[in-house]
């Protein structure tokens, strides 16, 4: 299926987001690399837990802090925070390709958040050590994106190419 064969819709931050929520957010990037940074977007998300934007935010702050541990859980609450809007099995592992088409076409950004998500986690997976769970999440996207738009294949194939040459 193609994922990038699609009418847009509303972007999961057109979501509304409480007012002080957001500003609180819009804070935590002006004192990124501050130690007051987190705390806003902690406080935010006390506000809207749920939300992409605010998960967006806590995921991005831990991830380019190289918090991988902390950024893999964010990414692990916004898949299944994602997975529950979009009707998905509870496990992504069960979430196949009819529930990708149909999700598609109600909800596509959203769809591709979830995948994104879930390559992400791959990808943290893969950088914490945890080949096998990184590999299994990046094949999963893969199956799920056959014309690899969104990059999962590319990167599985590089990382089995680098771990089998460390082997050799």
């Amino acid at each position: 299926m193609d994922l990038l064969d699609f009418e847009p819709t509303d972007m999961y931050f057109a979501e509304p987001l409480d007012p002080v929520a957001e500003a609180l957010i819009n804070e935590a990037a002006e004192l990124y690399g501050q130690p007051d940074a987190e705390a806003k977007l902690r406080a935010a998300e006390s506000i809207q837990p749920r939300h992409p934007s605010v998960l967006v935010a806590l995921y991005r702050y831990h991830f380019y802090r190289h918090e991988h541990a902390r950024a893999l859980a964010v990414a692990e609450r916004a898949m299944g925070v994602t997975a529950r809007r979009l009707e998905f099995p509870e496990q992504w592992r069960d979430v196949g390709e009819t529930d990708v088409r149909r999700a598609t076409r109600m909800q596509p950004e959203r769809t591709r958040f979830f995948l994104h998500a879930l390559k992400g986690a791959g990808y943290l997976h893969l950088r914490l050590g945890n080949h096998e769970e990184g590999l299994a999440r990046l094949d999963h996207v893969a199956s799920l994106d056959a014309m690899d738009r969104l990059g999962a294949k590319a990167l599985a194939d590089v990382v089995r190419q680098s771990l089998f040459a460390d082997a050799a």
